[in-house]
């Protein structure tokens, strides 16, 4: 069988390009042909990832479709005569973009649209994530299902040396980790909020560090950075990387004393599950697909209390029982995104579909 994917931008470190990547490894490894398409391709991918417009991307006799933004590939997939397996990765609500940036409001505006229009032009639609596969029902879309991104865990359990920067990490300051991008849904505000309440009231020693790009949405970076200054914080207990290299990123998982996600707006979010893999101990805020992909892990909290979530951030900075266990817990929710879970539904869906 041919078991075709469609991207609509191949990035290396992108999470929906990186889970079609490991599907398809996973669908050669069950004997079928596959290939990955994207409308653009990175330089060093060009050898792995064929472009859009060979004709061979409508040929396949199942093609799934990444979804998380307006693009030529929505229209041609619904044209598709067979096999059309639409996966939703979520698009973020263009409120959030409101008062940064108009074509970003736009765009996510288009997005949500554009969904609308396979309603009725699939064969089968799945979120990867329950909180995604609600939004597709509500939509009208019929059948449904869950299909979780696969998510390459190597990357951040990989050992790695890079003796400047472990210098760097371990000098005494709890760090404190977020990995994504710096953009309005992630609601890094409430991470220098909770700062602030936490130097007054837990430990002053501490770090916060934003890994991911912060070019994305400049108005909103350059907020952050008036906040900052707002509450009069020191610039070297925040350090935001820009865009890392899987060696540097693995780095940043070994030093953190806590995964801090405090974000409003997830379809899923991969660094939660690439947390529980380095075994960092996680405080999430439950909103949108966060506790789908928790499952109960880590510690979450609701409603954003940034008081209460600076007493458990340093309970989990500094108790090494509740650390523990945390971690434990964390454990056995990450065996649901291993390989074999994913070859079991894959084979699933595969039967489902054909």
């Amino acid at each position: 069988m041919i078991v075709n994917q469609w991207v609509p931008a191949a990035h290396r470190g992108d999470a929906i390009g990186d889970s079609a990547r490991r599907v398809r490894g996973l669908l050669r490894e069950m004997g079928h042909l596959s290939e990955i398409y994207a409308l653009t391709i990175d330089d060093d991918l060009r050898d792995d990832v064929r472009p859009f417009g060979d004709p061979a991307a409508a040929r396949g006799d199942l093609t799934i479709f990444h979804y998380a933004l307006p693009s030529p590939m929505t229209a041609a997939f619904a044209a598709l005569p067979r096999g059309r397996i639409l996966q939703y990765h979520n698009v973020t609500p263009a409120a959030f973009f409101a008062l940064y940036d108009p074509a970003l409001f736009r765009l996510a505006s288009l997005g949500r649209q554009e969904l609308g229009t396979l309603v009725g032009r699939v064969d089968l639609a799945l979120g990867d994530s329950a909180y995604n596969r609600a939004e597709l029902d509500a939509l009208g879309f019929e059948p449904t299902g869950v299909f979780p991104i696969a998510v390459d865990t190597s990357r951040i359990t990989a050992p790695v040396s890079r003796p400047a920067l472990d210098e760097i990490l371990d000098d005494g300051l709890v760090n404190f980790l977020f990995v994504g991008r710096i953009a309005p849904n992630k609601r890094i505000e409430d991470h220098i909020r909770l700062a602030e309440v936490y130097k007054r009231y837990v430990d002053a020693y501490y770090r916060f560090i934003f890994v991911g790009r912060h070019d994305v949405v400049p108005k909103y970076h350059a907020m952050i950075r008036a906040l900052m200054s707002e509450y009069r914080l020191l610039d070297d207990r925040f350090i935001f990387t820009g865009h890392v290299s899987d060696e540097e990123l693995a780095v940043y998982y070994r030093h953190a004393a806590v995964y801090v996600s405090l974000s409003e707006h997830e379809g899923f979010c991969v660094p939660l599950v690439e947390a529980m893999a380095a075994d960092v101990p996680i405080l999430a805020y439950g909103a949108a697909a966060v506790p789908d992909t928790l499952g109960g892990a880590g510690v979450q909290f609701a409603p954003k209390d940034l008081e209460i979530a600076a007493e458990l951030l340093g309970t989990l900075a500094f108790d090494d029982a509740v650390r523990a266990d945390v971690i434990a817990g964390q454990r056995r929710r990450l065996a649901a995104f291993g390989d074999d879970r994913i070859r079991t539904e894959l084979s699933a869906l595969l039967r489902q579909i054909s």
